[in-house]
Order: structure tokens, then C-alpha cells, then sequence
């Protein structure tokens, strides 16, 4: 159902792909938007080493949670800022995509949990975890995508 990679050489392994999804900020999140056209939106979110899912929050209301109450699939790029080796100008980039079914959590414990464990990618500063989730929590939604398929490579730009 899934591609196979061509460039079979540029893989990444799995522990690869796990380490940037863990450790990279932000990547872009895909769904079927409206009238069937593709809607990107760039994203932070939260890797479970526990249960493989990726975490992501948003508001109640907007042109996310609608697509993905039409359509639960979805696709996950994250890329990282790339290196150079000795006396090359190409930058050289790991990326990965994953592709997966994403479910709306809103029980509000569970979506709390998240966004505490969200957050602690960003900052150490728990109180201020606590007053963003206190402000903010009501109004937010949590959402996991289940990988159904995950493929990583090194590009070279040259």
C-alpha cells in the first residue's frame, strides 16, 4: 500500500527516524482540507517512545479539526537544519515522513498529560507549564497519530 523508497541508499534506519521525530521542534502536519485540496500547517509535537505516537495539540475549532473529523489519515514531515561536510557548499539534510491515522483525544486528564509532556520539549519552567494548561487547556484538543508507515532519508542539496 505504502512506497518503498527508490534512493534505497539514503535510507535512514528506524532508530534514526525515531531520534529526529523525538528530538526535532516542529515539522508539518498534512490532511485532506476542503474541496479535496491538501492542507499543511507547520507544528510542534511530542514523540511517545512509550507507544510510538506522535502528539499534537490544537483548539476545538479551525480548519484541522474539521479535515481530520472528515478524514482521519494524514501525513508527518520533520527535517532537521542540515550539515555540510569539509569543503562541500551542499547542505545535507535527515528527513522523515510518516504516515499514519490520527485520533482526537479530549479527555481532558489525558490531554493535560500530553501537554505537559508537550511542553517539557520547550521549557523546564513547570510553573509556567501549569498556567498555559490552567489558561489554555480547556480549550484545547490533543491528537496522536498511529504510524501506519515511516520512512527516513539524507538528502543532499547538490
Amino acid at each position: 500500500m505504502f512506497r518503498e523508497m527508490l534512493r534505497i541508499r539514503q535510507q535512514l534506519s528506524r532508530e534514526e527516524c525515531v531520534e529526529l521525530l523525538k528530538n526535532e521542534p516542529r515539522g508539518v502536519l498534512s490532511v485532506l482540507g476542503d474541496d479535496g485540496y491538501p492542507y499543511g500547517m507547520p507544528i510542534n509535537h511530542f514523540y511517545c517512545e512509550e507507544d510510538g505516537k506522535l502528539y499534537f495539540h490544537g483548539g476545538k475549532k479551525g480548519h484541522k479539526i474539521d479535515a481530520l473529523r472528515r478524514c482521519d489519515k494524514a501525513s508527518f514531515c520533520v527535517y532537521d537544519s542540515g550539515f555540510r561536510r569539509e569543503n562541500e557548499w551542499a547542505l545535507n539534510i535527515r528527513s522523515v515522513i510518516v504516515f499514519g491515522r490520527v485520533e482526537i483525544i479530549e479527555d481532558r486528564e489525558r490531554v493535560y498529560e500530553i501537554a505537559r509532556r508537550l511542553s517539557r520539549k520547550f521549557t523546564a519552567d513547570e510553573a509556567y507549564i501549569e498556567h498555559e494548561i490552567k489558561n489554555s487547556g480547556p480549550g484545547t484538543l490533543m491528537f496522536a497519530l498511529t504510524a501506519e508507515h515511516m520512512t527516513g532519508k539524507l538528502v543532499n542539496e547538490s
